[in-house]
Parts: structure tokens; sequence; C-alpha cells
């Protein structure tokens, strides 16, 4: 397929499929991942070699676009309202289900439990990239601010990832290697990962806002020091295992705080940005969406998916009993806390390239969860984040 045609579809027919789902009362974002999936059904013999090598970076640039804007609108305030539920909520809801899947997909498909673990881990890991963009309309809306619930969130998902992608690299070690490996080694890299990833968003953060507090740059000279920035941050991230999309938001935030004038452009900016990388992210994830694959995995598959939900569920409500959330925030965090796409469209061919016997399976059982959960997730979030949360500033 020509790219231009292929741009055409993307940009165009996630667009259109946007406006009409937004007709029927859905979220945009809902029809841009279904014209995805049509795409990829329909032509994924015919795409270009190049939009393999360059979709991944399509998808982490959207995804950092986000979370910049995120962070701008993050203040000290509302991370204080957060509080012991925003740590909470960044690890519990996931050690449950990655838990909960690691039995269950034991029982069963018969798996082995090491790869039942980096097979239930991969499936827990929750997607900012379909929960960010949700909270921030809802913020922008004023809903859930009273006791900050969209931060929560957002707060949560920015670094569950890391929890379960460290446990998934763990049992994919365990899972290939005959060497010893040192579990405690291992967990200690979660703690490492998330320090390595918060020290330089802290740094860079500090600098940007006083570069562009002394300097009188246009804001789209800030833009793109603060993308290219970014860029390079989650680059680097990548190569030393840190949460540097966590130091993204870090840098987004210490800009509010210190330089609020400049935040605020930016944020005004990144929104107009979001416009377009929202449309090329959600319609690669779609893209990503293998429909036979996932029939392998039939019924069964969507049993461990709904369990494993239902354990992230129990989590998520341990994790938020002791704030100051009613019942009905806490509902609402359960049903935020259910899309996935973006970790298991990375990882979920990665036990099939390393060779593992049940790798197609796993891979069926990560295009299932997308399937499953990241239209219910979206629906879910915008028919009741209306309905649960209450709207009105603290």
């Amino acid at each position: 397929m020509n790219l231009g045609i292929l741009f055409f579809l993307i940009l165009f027919g996630g667009w259109a499929a946007g406006k009409l789902t937004q007709r029927i009362k859905l979220p945009a974002v809902l029809g841009m991942v279904l014209v995805g999936v049509a795409i990829g059904y329909f032509f994924g013999n015919n795409l270009p070699a190049s939009l393999n090598e360059s979709s991944g970076f399509l998808k982490t640039l959207a995804l950092i676009i986000i979370l910049l804007k995120a962070g701008l609108g993050i203040s000290r305030s509302t991370l204080k309202r957060a509080g012991l539920s925003a740590l909470l909520m960044t690890f519990i809801p996931c050690t449950f289900e990655g838990a909960a899947l690691t039995v269950i997909l034991n029982y069963l498909f018969g798996f082995d439990w090491v790869v039942a673990g980096l097979t239930g881990f991969m499936l827990a890991a929750v997607s900012p990239a379909v929960v960010v963009p949700s909270m921030l309309e809802l913020q922008s809306k004023g809903y859930g601010q009273k006791n900050a619930v969209p931060t929560i969130v957002l707060a949560g998902a920015s670094v569950d990832d890391v929890f379960a992608i460290t446990f998934f690299s763990i049992c994919l070690g365990l899972a290939t290697t005959e060497e010893s490996i040192s579990i405690s080694s291992a967990l200690l890299a979660i703690p490492v990962s998330i320090i390595t990833g918060l020290l330089p968003g802290i740094i860079i953060g500090l600098f940007l806002a006083w570069l562009f507090q002394r300097s009188k740059m246009a804001v789209v000279e800030k833009v793109l020091i603060l993308l290219t920035v970014a860029v390079a941050m989650v680059e680097v991230g990548e190569m030393i295992d840190s949460a540097a999309l966590l130091g993204v938001m870090t840098v987004g935030f210490l800009l509010l705080e210190r330089a609020e004038s400049s935040a605020v452009e930016l944020s005004g900016q990144f929104g107009k940005i979001w416009f377009f990388a929202q449309i090329i992210l959600f319609v690669l994830i779609g893209m990503s969406v293998n429909i036979e694959v996932a029939l392998n995995a039939g019924f069964t598959g969507l049993i461990a998916i709904a369990g494993g939900l239902i354990f992230r569920s129990i989590g998520v409500l341990i994790a938020t009993q002791f704030s100051s959330l009613s019942v009905q925030e806490r509902i609402f965090c359960v049903i935020a806390y259910c899309p996935k796409a973006t970790v298991q469209a990375a990882l979920g061919g990665v036990a099939l390239a390393a060779g593992l016997p049940e790798g197609e399976l796993i891979l069926a059982l990560a295009v299932l969860a997308i399937i499953f959960t990241a239209p219910l997730g979206l629906i879910g979030i915008n028919i009741f984040g209306t309905k649960l949360l209450d709207k009105g500033n603290a």
C-alpha cells in the first residue's frame, strides 16, 4: 500500500470514525481503534515495511505528548490530595491481577508457573495510552477534582507498567535461560527503575523551568525543546531500563510549579498537537490487533482475562480503602483501571520470538485482552465518569 494512502486512512479515517462514535455517545478513541483494526484486517499483508519500523516510535511519541500534557496539569496541591492512594495504586492492583492470572493460567491452560507468571504480568499492565487521555478529559471538565480522582488514576497508571514489565522480564529470563537468576536482584530493579526515571525528570524539569523563565523564546520553541528533550529521556530510559515516562510527567509537573505561565502556554500547545497524535496512536494500536490470532484463545481466554480483572478490581478497592474517596469514586477507579493495550501490543509477541512453545497462545491472549478491555474500559470511563464523579473544584 502507498504511504500516502495509508496516511490518509489513518488520519482522516481515524478522525471520521471518532466523530461517528461521538455521535452515538461513545468515546472518539473507540472509533479510532476500530479503524485501526479494520486497516490491519483488510490491508495487513500489503502495509509498507517502513510502518513496522516506525510504528513503535510513533506510539511512544504520542504517549510522550499526552504524558507531558498530564504533567503540565498536575499541581502540588492536587498531588497532595491524591496522597497515599496514588502511591498504592501504582503496585497493588497490578500485583493482585498478575498473581491471580498466574494461578488461573496454570489451571486453565496448563502453563508451568514461570510461563504463567510472564503471561499474567504481561496481561496485568494497564494502558496509560488509553487511561491518561480519558482522565485529562474528565479533569478538564471538572469531574472528580475534589478528591483528585483523575490524578490518582494518572499517577498510578504511569507506574503500574513498571511493575508489570519488571515481573514479566523476571519470568521471561527464568523461562529462556538455564543460568541462575537472582529474583531479589531483579525485584530491586523496580525501585531502581523508578528512581532513575524520576531523577533525570527532576533535573531537567528544574533546568527547563529556569530557562523558560529567563528567556524570551517563542512558545513554539519551548514546545520544540520540551518535546525533543522528553523523547531523548525516553530513548535513554529504554537503554537503561528506567521508568522514563514517569520522568516525563515529572518535567511537566515541575514546569507548572516553577514556571506557571510557560506551563499554561505549553499545555495549550500540546493539547493541539495531541489532536493529531491521538489519532495516530489509537489507530496504530488497533492495527496491532489480529482478530484471527485472538480467536485462538477462545472463550477460555476471556474467562482468564475476566478473572484477572476481578482481582485487579479487588486491588483497586484495597488501595483506595483508607482514602477520602467516596464509594462511587472508588468504583470509578475500578472501571478506569481496566483498559489494556500498549504493553500487550508491545510484549504480546516476545514469548513467541523467544521460542517458547506457548508463544502463539500467549500472543492470542494479549490480542484478546486488547479487544476485550480497551473498548469496554473506554465506554465505562465515558459513561460512568460523569455519573460517579462529582463536578466542581475542591
